[in-house]
């Protein structure tokens, strides 16, 4: 189920930009992230800027629209029905149409949906950041820095997202 306010998943990638700007900063935790990568402000220069942040904005895109049956319940109840909700006038459509007038606002809130951002940061981001830091032989400083910018992250954009999208029908 698309919403009908789509330009929101636009809205919602920027929040890993400007989290990323500000938290990634050297004055916030930047300089500790350099370190625990063996960066220099010298070995990070030279690199197209450009690619880097399309290829993030796209990618945060993605992460956007991924999340919304994570923090929009009512997106997945109609997958319930398939295919049969698909014919029009059907009654399993109408059935899904008076239970969404009735239940299809409930968890619909910013608190929600940073309950929910969080709940992906730690069951997902956590666990997908720690296996490649145990690769890479990273230390628990790299691990807990990145956690902490994929937790503010994702609940912003969860909350973002369960509070503005908008389902016909919902």
């Amino acid at each position: 189920m698309i919403p009908t306010n789509f330009y929101m998943y636009f809205v919602a990638a920027l929040i890993p930009m400007i989290i990323g700007a500000t938290y990634y900063h050297p004055k916030v935790l930047g300089t500790a992230w350099m370190k625990s990568n063996g960066f220099t402000m010298e070995s990070l220069e030279g690199a197209n800027m450009s690619v880097i942040m399309g290829t993030a904005y796209l990618l945060s895109f993605v992460l956007a629209f991924g999340m919304t049956g994570s923090v929009v319940h009512q997106v997945n109840v109609g997958s319930l029905f398939m295919p049969e909700v698909m014919e029009p006038g059907s009654a399993i459509q109408q059935e899904l149409s008076d239970f969404m007038t009735k239940y299809g606002d409930r968890h619909r809130t910013v608190t929600h949906g940073l309950v929910h951002g969080f709940i992906n940061a730690l069951f997902f981001a956590l666990p997908l950041i720690g296996i490649n830091a145990a690769f890479e032989r990273r230390g628990w400083k790299y691990v807990l820095i990145h956690f902490g910018y994929w937790a503010i992250t994702l609940m912003l954009m969860g909350g973002l997202l369960s509070a503005t999208l908008e389902f016909g029908g919902l």
